[in-house]
């Protein structure tokens, strides 16, 4: 009788269709081990399956691309022989089960993505979503997920510079931790992944492996009950103390030419890191299971490739180099023992106590695993907005606003964290991107997390599109020259039409923004199954929210623009077009109380154009302060820059057709706010009066000017405490 049950192959998650092709693939029915690798192996964590046929829709390459997706982490160059190395990822069901340890090890993991291809990581960033404020558990999932990435990241020694966070119901049963790395390297010192060199020693390095995180991959391509105690195991422990270790011991080797290949244990852990390291260099690996350090006794084959305990490395050594890397590790008191070798015969093969217990042809396992072309509808088009109320008083709608969930101050979470270790952080928490100076020269990098998920649940074209051109103005306003994106795709179950019909529009808008602002996707990830299964069996999905990680290049880190007001009596001008879009607006939403109406569209000639305008105007000097235009509109930016500065400004409405609200809050795209101090320099330099539109077309206003302490008749100090107080009040002590 088989050991292999349709039970045991529906809880390893195959269809009966998959399992028909593991056979096939087989020859024969797989054992236990086996099927595990295969189950991890095909998870749409791992396999990408649901996803990839669209994912291949994107612009990847350009000029400045060494290395799009495929790799552990994007690679582009940023001159003087130097790259910056860069991906985010979501580590959401461990996080919304075990909070403080799920946000961890989503931070451990990226960081190994980034120093795996020889790159110093200089910087952290995150992009989070809860579900209600007041719901139940939302407290205790905050301050956990918080805990969780400033315990990490702090610990390690890399400084989390930026991110940000929204709240909304759809987030109640699933949460979303998306975790973004930086780093630096040489171009000549850069690692890949593909294993080569017949007989060449498979060595593991790191910590010992131990029973937890297995079928964390998936865990992580289902969706779940809120009752989830249960799948607590699944979820890995991270120790960063021994990531820096880590880290250094690498980068020593690194340095040295011993290294072939290089691949860091992630979700699928010792299983994902063979498969991947041998199918790219098509090539066989054997592995000696009774080498694998282990902290548990008793461990056998399955636990040891499905578990995704932390810190671990697989390498391919040059011959004869074993003694030289293991000297070091053991500098370094980490583990390193010789596990396997390379062959040729194009399989994995698994030995353990003098029995082979495992032997699996690697196509099938990587390049030839399944590939779906999901049933998908598009989303409808949200009719215009009818009989939207006027404000009754737009000071009031201000100062709601300002100390609402998804604008208000986010300081109580990153004051959690060590923002400023390394000495290199240029712009910390709270303008529109990160910078952090490339050490030792005078290049910054600036880095920023973009995208608004309401706008892609009303429409994904243009909600895929606003999430690229929001995350290319936030580079461009702090004057960087926008180079590469890195994206996170969290959705929902793929197997329903409609949230691959989201999916497929998010991927059209990303793609059209990409290619019109020379702006290419070189790493990401992809999550789906982000839903919550109700008592009747159906499934309450997220906002589709493809989460984007932008970085741009600055040639001199100290002329980055900054958000705050810097002076009484300059001249504040708004550029790009304004339409008074409410739809969708955070004004419509938190004021009235509806989610209504199509999201604001998306002009990208406007976006390129007025973002070289901007980034052409920080680098001549002629701006003093520079803020994009997003959630709350014209209204919100301006106090926002009041804040920063602790400085007024008197305001009077360019002439228009708007109605207040419409004019303060609207969301209208591809806008900034500018301040000057030299009025006729700035304005020699447009060629055009104060309210008119400047000879290559960005339409220009002033208005107003910086001074007194009220923006729309509030006081700047009643503005700081409704932005400040939001966080704290929910928060109080932080623990639920």
């Amino acid at each position: 009788m088989s050991d292999i049950t349709p039970q045991i192959v529906a809880e390893h998650g195959f269809s009966p269709e998959e399992y028909e092709r593991v056979l096939n693939a087989m020859g024969r029915e797989p054992n236990m081990t086996e099927l595990g690798i295969f189950s991890v192996m095909w998870s749409e964590h791992c396999s990408y399956k649901s996803s990839i046929i669209h994912l291949k829709k994107l612009p990847t390459t350009g000029p400045q691309v060494i290395c799009g997706p495929g790799e552990n982490a994007g690679v582009v160059d940023i001159g003087d022989g130097q790259a910056v190395i860069f991906k985010m990822e979501s580590h959401n069901h461990p996080s919304y089960i075990e909070p403080y340890q799920g946000a961890a090890t989503g931070v451990g993991g990226i960081l190994r993505d980034v120093f795996t291809m020889g790159a110093r990581p200089v910087a952290n960033l995150n992009a989070l979503r809860f579900g209600r404020p007041d719901h139940p558990k939302m407290k205790h999932l905050i301050a956990g997920v918080v805990r969780g990435i400033g315990g990490y990241g702090n610990c390690v020694g890399v400084p989390t510079v930026g991110g940000e966070v929204n709240f909304h119901a759809a987030y109640d049963g699933n949460i979303l931790v998306n975790a973004m790395t930086v780093g630096v390297a040489e171009q000549d010192k850069i690692f890949y992944s593909a294993a080569s060199g017949v007989g060449n020693s498979i060595v593991y390095v790191g910590s010992k492996t131990g029973r937890d995180g297995i079928h964390g991959a998936t865990m992580a391509s289902a969706d779940f009950s809120e009752d989830s105690e249960e799948k607590r195991p699944t979820v890995q422990v991270g120790d960063p103390f021994t990531e820096k270790l880590l880290i250094e011991a690498c980068l020593e080797l690194m340095a040295s030419d011993a290294i072939v290949a290089i691949q860091d244990m992630g979700a699928a852990g010792l299983t994902s890191s063979a498969v991947e390291m041998a199918s790219k260099g098509q090539v066989g690996i054997e592995l000696d299971m009774d080498a694998v350090p282990c902290r548990e006794t008793g461990m056998t084959p399955y636990e040891m490739m499905l578990s995704e305990s932390q810190e671990r490395m697989l390498m391919v050594l040059k011959p004869g180099r074993e003694d030289f890397a293991e000297a070091i590790f053991k500098k370094w008191e980490l583990d390193f023992a010789v596990i396997g070798k390379v062959t040729e015969t194009g399989h994995m093969v698994l030995t353990w106590k003098g029995d082979v217990v495992c032997d699996i042809p690697l196509g099938p396992l990587a390049d030839d695993a399944p590939r779906y072309d999901r049933p998908w509808v598009p989303t409808p088009k949200r009719a215009a907005l009818t009989d939207v109320p006027q404000s009754a008083d737009i000071g009031a709608d201000l100062l709601k606003l300002m100390g609402s969930p998804d604008i208000a101050s986010r300081r109580w979470i990153w004051e959690q964290y060590d923002c400023q270790v390394g000495a290199d952080t240029v712009q910390r928490p709270g303008g529109d991107a990160a910078v952090v100076r490339v050490h030792g020269t005078q290049k910054g990098l600036a880095i920023t997390t973009d995208c608004t998920p309401r706008y892609c649940y009303a429409d994904p074209v243009e909600g895929g599109k606003q999430a690229i051109a929001e995350a290319y103005r936030n580079l461009s306003a702090v004057g960087a020259k926008p180079l590469a994106a890195t994206d996170c795709m969290n959705f929902g179950n793929p197997q329903r039409p409609e949230i691959m019909g989201q999916f497929v529009g998010c991927i059209e808008g990303m793609g059209e923004a990409c290619r019109a602002l020379d702006f290419p996707i070189v790493s990401g990830n992809v999550s789906l199954y982000n839903e919550t299964k109700n008592d009747d069996g159906t499934g309450s999905a997220i906002l589709p929210t493809p989460a984007i990680g932008g970085v741009g290049l600055l040639a001199d880190w100290s002329k980055s623009a900054t958000i705050a007001f810097k002076a009484v009596g300059e001249a504040i001008y708004l550029l790009g077009k304004s339409n008074g879009h409410i739809g969708q607006s955070v004004w419509l939403r938190d004021v009235v109380g509806r989610e209504d109406g199509p999201p604001p569209p998306v002009d990208l000639h406007a976006e390129r154009l007025n973002g070289s305008h901007v980034r052409e105007w920080i680098a001549a000097g002629l701006v003093t302060a520079v803020h994009d235009l997003s959630d709350g509109g014209l209204a919100v930016a301006l106090a926002e820059m009041a804040l920063a500065g602790k400085l007024g400004a008197i305001t009077a409405a360019a002439t228009h057709d708007m109605t207040p609200e419409a004019w303060w809050f609207g969301e209208d795209q591809s806008r900034y706010i500018v301040t000057v101090a030299d009025v006729a320099a700035f304005e020699k330099h447009l060629g055009a009066g104060n309210d008119s539109f400047d000879a290559q077309g960005g339409q220009t206003h002033r208005i107003g000017t910086t001074g007194g302490n009220e923006i729309l008749g509030v006081s700047v100090s009643d503005l700081s405490v409704a932005h400040e107080g939001f966080f704290p009040n929910l928060m109080g002590d932080g623990i639920s």
